[in-house]
């Protein structure tokens, strides 16, 4: 699995988290993970780990996104937009092995796929600020 596709994976594991109650997240990605055709089980082990890392910083990464956010609250920010953000924010601030430039960039190619037509400029401004 390629870093590009461990990222639109975690993206959608939390995408789910706005939707759904903390209580009911973990069965949430079981059945993500039930759809996805023969993964391979250190992949998901991966997923799990990195999932959990990201949802275990998830209130510092809103945090830091409001601060970059200046004029836009977090609810009233498009879910894909904040989802791709919380992913980057956690790549920039929490993982030593990813350059912020490669973050930025991979969110913005994300945002592109999954978002609106204005996904891509939102989420790269947003994150230029943080950088």
């Amino acid at each position: 699995m390629s870093r590009r596709e461990i990222r639109e994976h975690l993206f959608r594991m939390l995408f789910r988290k706005d939707f759904h109650e903390d209580a009911e997240l973990n069965e949430q990605i079981d059945l993500y993970f039930d759809s996805l055709e023969e993964p391979k089980e250190e992949e998901l082990r991966y997923l799990k780990e990195r999932f959990a890392k990201i949802i275990d910083k998830i209130a510092e990464i809103d945090t830091i996104l409001s601060d970059a956010s200046s004029g836009w609250k977090l609810n009233r920010m498009g879910k894909v937009d904040l989802t791709i953000m919380r992913l980057a924010i956690f790549e920039i601030k929490y993982d030593e092995d990813i350059p912020t430039k490669v973050a930025i960039n991979e969110a913005v190619e994300i945002a592109k796929i999954f978002g609106g037509d204005s996904s891509g400029s939102f989420v790269n401004g947003v994150l230029a600020k943080l950088a």
